[in-house]
């Protein structure tokens, strides 16, 4: 399987390309549009703020080439444009004997599906598709410091094939055993990343502790309600993603929910924001409760004036509301 196509050149789709190419010997084509600006910087200077074309690597705005050319097909793009994007490489390439490894991490926020389930509905083959997830940093990852990861399918030998194959000693790969959880903790640490942003923005960071303890057992039980298994909420995607999102310069959702008790405007990309909104409708579906989630997204979507001391009250009132629920049991 050594001919690879990347679709998305951004931050993480740029490093999986040099990834594969330079510490795998693959033959990776990297896509993005003609007009898209991590494209265009790539194809004017070679390289990003993250990473260097490797000599093995093509770059093309070309999809039905790159489609087409594959044996696995990598997909790494914002979470909410999956459905349309799916449907943009039906029509431009036969699919029906490539592999899709979805290296994203999110939750549509109108539908509440999972981005595997995404595919299968598009009329993939759930036994060719699997997901790439866990801790890690691009500028760590460059700089030679190694860290684990996890590879889930529905397909055991499938996700055992690419674990085995993509490994290397930059990167311990594990093999998933359970996909909903591994999606939806995947998904759900980025709500943590920006509640532990407004902790470090209003000044109260060591409440980061009991947010990876109390947030963890949130997801658990969303997880275990949509039918996974709740100790997938400890695992590589979720809790062993915590440090490099709750804690890290280089996190977009810690930064955001940082700036965002500032009253100051993030420019990237968060993608725990539009999860927040899909894990709240999720958790009114199951009846499970969410509080941190519930908190987060009503940070995030507040119809208030996003500056000044009165927003940052704002914020932080929300997060003294977890304070002042019942007691219960921690387990």
């Amino acid at each position: 399987m050594d001919r690879v196509s990347v679709l998305g050149c951004g931050r993480w789709g740029s490093f999986i390309a040099w990834y594969l190419a330079a510490k795998k010997g693959k033959q990776v084509w990297s896509w993005g549009p003609e007009e898209d600006y991590s494209y265009r910087v790539l194809k004017e200077t070679g390289k990003n703020e993250y990473v260097t074309l490797h000599p093995s690597i093509t770059l093309t705005c070309d999809l039905a080439a790159a489609v087409g050319r594959a044996e696995i097909v990598i997909i790494s793009i914002s979470s909410q444009g999956l459905r349309g994007f799916i449907e943009r490489i039906k029509n431009c390439a036969d699919i029906a004997d490539k592999i899709f490894v979805l290296c994203m991490k999110g939750i549509e926020v109108e539908t509440g599906c999972r981005l595997s389930e995404i595919m299968i509905g598009a009329g993939v083959d759930a036994e060719k598709i699997a997901v790439w997830v866990g801790p890690g940093h691009i500028q760590d990852f460059t700089a030679g410091i190694p860290n684990c990861m996890v590879i889930d399918s529905h397909n055991t030998a499938l996700k055992k094939a690419l674990a085995d194959d993509f490994k290397s000693e930059l990167i311990r790969f594990y093999y998933g055993n359970d996909i909903i959880g591994t999606e939806i903790g995947a998904a759900a640490k980025n709500v943590m990343g920006i509640a532990a942003g407004i902790l470090d923005g209003g000044g109260v960071s060591t409440l980061k502790g009991p947010l990876m303890s109390r947030g963890a057992r949130e997801v658990a039980r969303l997880i275990k309600a949509l039918g996974g298994n709740e100790l997938s909420a400890y695992g590589l995607a979720h809790l062993g993603d915590y440090e490099t999102t709750l804690f890290s310069r280089h996190s977009h959702n810690r930064m955001y929910g940082e700036m965002l008790v500032k009253g100051q405007k993030f420019e990237k990309l968060a993608e725990g924001v539009m999860t927040a909104a899909a894990m709240k409708k999720l958790g009114e579906k199951t009846g499970v409760e969410l509080p941190i989630t519930d908190a987060v997204y009503d940070v995030c979507f507040s119809e208030k004036p996003q500056t000044g001391e009165g927003w940052k009250s704002l914020c932080m009132e929300r997060i003294a509301r977890l304070f002042s629920r019942d007691t219960k049991f921690e387990f």
